[in-house]
């Protein structure tokens, strides 16, 4: 599978963002806009995120709603947040590429895979926040198995 669910429209370029929970609600509100999720998903993101942070090292963070919001996911999505200037996740990890994640049964598991594959690479991070356009960012994902 290729994450043929990302699309140029999911992808946000060069936002600013001043905290962590207005990261988490913007990158929640693309998924709700884009028709994946009903906005209650939305508020179990800020709730997972009380669990545990959904920063994976790299300058990525991966927010994505607890167990029980799979009632809220209507259709798998991505939503993608370059914010180059970075925003403070918590314990002084900063965030430059925000990855919102709402998977329909249990996709999510498929696409998370599929992007560790390329955000394990910290040279592709940078390459993803510097990126000017959202085919520029897309061409990072396209074709990963």
């Amino acid at each position: 599978m290729s994450l043929s669910i990302l699309s140029a429209e999911n992808i946000v370029l060069k936002k600013v963002l001043t905290d962590k929970e207005e990261a988490i609600r913007f990158t929640g509100q693309i998924l709700v806009d884009r028709g994946y999720v009903e906005p209650a998903y939305i508020e179990k993101m800020l709730e997972r995120e009380e669990m545990a942070s959904t920063f994976m090292g790299n300058f990525v963070a991966i927010p994505h709603g607890t167990d029980d919001a799979k009632t809220e996911v209507k259709n798998s999505g991505l939503a993608i947040i370059q914010v180059p200037e970075g925003v403070d996740f918590g314990d002084g990890n900063i965030v430059k590429l925000i990855i919102g994640i709402a998977g329909k049964g249990d996709e999510h598991l498929e696409i998370l895979s599929n992007i560790a594959i390329v955000v394990s690479e910290e040279e592709n991070v940078e390459k993803i926040v510097s990126a000017s356009t959202e085919e520029e960012v897309l061409s990072f994902f396209e074709g990963v198995n």
